[in-house]
This record gives structure tokens, C-alpha cells and sequence, in this order.
């Protein structure tokens, strides 16, 4: 075994395999990918600039999706004060036990022990709730916004952060603190209203399709499952490769709750006075954990081609340092190609790290293509290409590298969401019995489609029985009469079952 195939068994060895411990490989990955790590604070995370960088890729497209469909950014205070929670009952209920709450605005010296202590005078006349999500300050700002139908549609988007204060946390997946988008629109009638909430689903199975490389399905959530303060709520839901499903993204139709709670009124143009109707939506950061458990294997991360913070990683293989300069000059021509056609390429000439170790280092962080040169392929006029989902190496001529690299690109994005998809498909099965159902449940894998009353009591019952919830009711599928797998009752619509992050 060469030097090169060490050192990435060896890697390979610092990851979990997937099959001993998922959750383990899932927190190794994260951590040796350089993505990020818990912090000082419980239940926060450290996003580091790797995984930021994704981050930030993504943020661009959803961005740029959010314009392209008239949408423009805002933002809005982290704090919210507390009575504006208690303004929308079904929102606090929600909520509650998540809200980390503000009391005092000042410190002090601690004359006694030393050190700093909270200041008894400066308590709050009122506390603030630390942002967990954004209707009520919003809702209440656009009182002040709207009067008449001339003011609407107000389509605004906000990227921030929040807090929701998870006991039980996981990087990316579950912590205190998250980053997010969430739109809050407001428009003259409940059928604008509900497309928009459509529109904005697409937009997200869209992106998570196309740039993600991750299959979803879209659907409405049960009564017991919707966001606190809606009427509706719509989602994507999509596969991980441990069987679990994970909600990738949601769309709320709101109504008129929140428009009522805060008196947000416009005239219309027949004179007279209604209640707007609203919409939000949002993504987080939890994005980047179905990224990773969606593709990636027990050599690292595996990274779809439109989200890598860069797409090309050149690596330089030489023993002596007169022939870097050679390869360094070949190496800029080749960049200036691949640039040419929007390829984003990092070179490594790093002279402190051996090429084998950049191997395995781009590997584990999961770049999509690697091309190494030597003195050998400057005579040939040759590179090797490595392909991060296949592991496929070829050696291709230079001339016209950009289009051939360009087309693997393309390649490798499509492959990526094939492989997830047929593993959908091969997890994903009808079942039609109580039995059936509690058996496969049992082993905790895949989505199971089946009939269900419709009932908050028997969806309840099953979640307890089996720990599996209903990940969303399909949009879109025919009716189709049949009976409840628990209660036995009569059911028109097959709803998506699967025990879930």
C-alpha cells in the first residue's frame, strides 16, 4: 500500500462508520470536516468558516430565488417584549417553553466576592423575550405600515438568528441558537395569502432539488403538527440515509390570526375595513445537517457541486521545490480556464503538507473534483481527476479542461440527487395494516405511506405506540378510499409516516 492510500485509511479510520454509529459519525463529520463545534455557551454552536462557507452558498440562492419573486430583505429587533407573546394564544402555547427571557439591562461590581453580578436596580419594566421567531414584532411594526389595499402586498424576508432553548442538542440539527430566513408577507385576500404560501414551498423544493441534491416531498402537516398561530402549514420532507425523515423547510398560511391580535386592519377599495391576511416561511441552518446526511459516506462529507465553497481543488505532486515553479505556471493556466466558464478552484501548494494528506483532507471535506500534476504530466500535457462521489480517477488531457470538468460538475450534481432519490424509493413502502406498520416501525426506517381517520387522537396514539409521526399529508395525490391502520376508520387520503429528527 503507497503513502497516499495510508493516509487515507487512516482517515477514513478517525470517522465512525455509518453502520456501527450514525449519530457518532454524524457529530465526527462535523467537527473533522471543520464545519463546526460546540461552543462555550450550552447548546450553541461555532459555525466555522468551511461550513459558514456553504452556509453563505446557500443563503445566496435562496436569496436570489426570494428577488427574483419580488421579494426584499428587512430586519427586525432580536428582543420582543413579553406582551406582545400573549397577544396570539395558540403562538405562545407554542413557544413557551422555549423562551430564553430578558430581565435586567445592567451588571455590576460585586463589592463582597469580587468578580460581576446583576444589578437589582436595573430590572426591566417589561421583559423581552430573545427572538424565537418573528410574527409578533413584525405584525406589530406593520400595523403601523398598513392602511389601505394601496399598501399591500408587503412580501418581506428577514435573515437573523434566534433562540429556542433545546434541552437536547445536536450541531446544525437541534441548538439553542440557529440562523434562518423567515419571510412574513401580508396581502388583501386569503387567496393571495395561500399562494403565496404555495409559491414559497416550490421555491424551497425547488432549492433543496436542484441545489441541495436532496429529493422531498411536499405536503400540508397535521392539525397537530402545524406552526403554532396557522392554519395551514406546508412542508418538505426528505430521507436521511439512517431512515429518518427530517423536515427540510416550511410554508405557513397564517389567516387572519396574527392581524387580529395586533389590530392590523386596511380599506379597501370599496371602503371598507378588513383584517390582512398572512404568510410566513423559513429554512435554517438545519439545512447543512440534511446536506451531510443526505450524500455523505464514511470517507467524509459529500458535497453537491452548486453548494461547495469551491468546486476544484488542485493539488501539486512533486519531490523537488524547482519543479513546484513549472507546475505553478501550468496550474494558473488551468485556473484561468476552469474560472472562465464559472468554476470556483482552490490550488494547495502548501509546501508543509505532504499530497497524500491534501488527499485525504479534501476528501474528508468533501470537494466535489481533485486534479493533481506532477513533472510527468507537464510532458504529457495531462491531469489526473478525481471525482469525490465515485471515487473515479482518470488522467484527461489539458487541452479543453474547462468544458470536460464543467460537464463532470454537472455530472456529479445529477448523481448525487439520483443516488438519494432511489434511496428513497427503496425506503419508502404502502402499508395498509396495523401489524405491517408497528414491524417496520420497529427497525425505525424509512417513510411508510398509509391511511389514517384524520383524527388528532388516533395520529396521537400512534406517535405513542411507535414514535412515529406524520411527516406531512402528499399534495397533489388522487383520492383513494380505504381504512385508518389504527382505529379501522374510513380514510380518502394516504398521509407520510416515519420516525424523524
Amino acid at each position: 500500500m503507497n503513502k497516499t492510500c495510508t493516509k487515507l485509511t487512516k482517515m477514513a479510520k478517525e470517522l465512525t462508520p455509518r453502520s456501527e454509529n450514525y449519530s457518532q459519525w454524524y457529530q465526527d463529520l462535523v467537527i473533522k470536516a471543520d464545519l463546526a463545534e460546540n461552543s462555550a455557551v450550552r447548546g450553541c454552536m461555532v459555525i466555522k468558516p468551511y461550513g459558514y462557507a456553504i452556509w453563505e452558498k446557500m443563503q445566496a440562492e435562496l436569496d436570489r430565488m426570494f428577488k427574483e419573486t419580488g421579494h426584499v430583505n428587512a430586519y427586525f429587533p432580536i428582543f420582543i417584549p413579553k406582551s406582545f407573546f400573549s397577544k396570539e394564544a395558540k403562538h405562545v402555547e407554542g413557544f413557551a417553553k422555549e423562551c430564553a427571557v430578558v430581565t435586567h439591562y445592567r451588571l455590576k461590581n460585586d463589592p463582597e466576592n469580587g468578580g460581576i453580578v446583576v444589578d437589582p436596580e436595573a430590572k426591566l419594566e417589561e421583559e423581552l423575550i430573545v427572538r424565537p421567531t418573528s410574527e409578533t414584532i413584525i405584525w406589530n411594526t406593520y400595523r403601523n405600515w398598513i392602511q389601505s389595499y394601496r399598501d399591500l402586498p408587503i412580501l418581506i424576508n428577514q435573515w437573523a438568528n434566534v433562540v429556542r432553548w433545546e434541552m437536547r442538542t445536536r450541531l446544525f440539527l437541534r441548538t439553542a441558537e440557529f440562523l434562518w430566513q423567515e419571510g412574513h408577507t401580508a396581502h388583501a385576500t386569503k387567496e393571495e395569502a395561500i399562494e403565496e404560501t404555495k409559491k414559497i414551498l416550490d421555491i424551497y423544493a425547488d432549492f433543496a432539488e436542484n441545489y441541495l441534491a436532496i429529493p422531498v416531498i411536499k405536503g400540508t402537516k397535521s392539525a397537530n403538527e402545524r406552526f403554532a398561530g396557522a392554519l395551514e402549514t406546508y412542508s418538505i420532507e426528505a430521507l436521511m440515509q439512517d431512515g429518518k425523515a427530517l423536515q427540510a423547510g416550511t410554508s405557513h398560511f397564517l389567516g387572519q390570526n396574527f392581524a387580529k391580535a395586533f389590530d392590523v386592519k386596511f380599506t379597501g377599495k370599496d371602503g371598507t375595513e378588513e383584517y390582512v391576511w398572512a404568510s410566513s416561511w423559513g429554512v435554517s441552518t438545519r439545512l447543512m445537517g440534511a446536506l451531510i446526511m443526505a450524500h455523505s459516506d464514511d470517507r467524509g462529507l459529500v458535497l453537491p457541486p452548486k453548494l461547495a465553497p469551491f468546486q476544484v481543488i488542485i493539488v501539486p505532486v512533486y519531490k523537488k521545490n524547482e519543479e513546484l515553479d513549472e507546475i505553478s505556471k501550468k496550474v494558473r493556466e488551468i485556473t484561468g480556464k476552469l474560472v472562465s466558464v464559472g468554476i470556483s478552484v482552490k490550488y494547495d501548494n502548501d509546501d508543509n503538507k505532504k499530497p497524500g494528506w491534501k488527499f485525504a483532507e479534501y476528501e474528508l471535506k468533501g470537494v466535489p473534483v481533485r486534479i493533481a500534476l506532477g513533472p510527468r504530466d507537464l510532458m504529457n500535457e495531462t491531469v489526473e481527476i478525481a471525482r469525490r462521489d465515485t471515487l473515479e480517477k482518470i488522467v484527461v488531457k489539458t487541452d479543453g479542461i474547462e468544458i470536460y470538468v464543467k460537464n463532470i460538475l454537472e455530472e456529479i450534481q445529477k448523481n448525487i440527487f439520483k443516488k438519494a432519490l432511489e434511496f428513497r424509493n427503496q425506503n419508502t413502502c404502502r402499508v395498509d395494516s396495523w401489524e405491517e406498520f408497528k414491524k417496520i416501525m420497529k427497525k425505525g426506517k424509512g417513510l411508510v405511506s398509509a391511511h389514517w381517520d384524520g383524527s388528532p387522537e388516533t395520529e396521537e396514539r400512534i406517535k405513542n405506540e411507535t414514535k412515529a409521526t406524520i411527516r406531512c399529508i402528499p399534495l397533489n395525490q388522487d383520492f383513494e378510499e380505504g381504512v385508518c391502520i389504527y382505529s379501522g376508520k374510513l380514510s380518502r387520503k394516504r398521509v407520510i409516516f416515519a420516525k424523524a429528527y
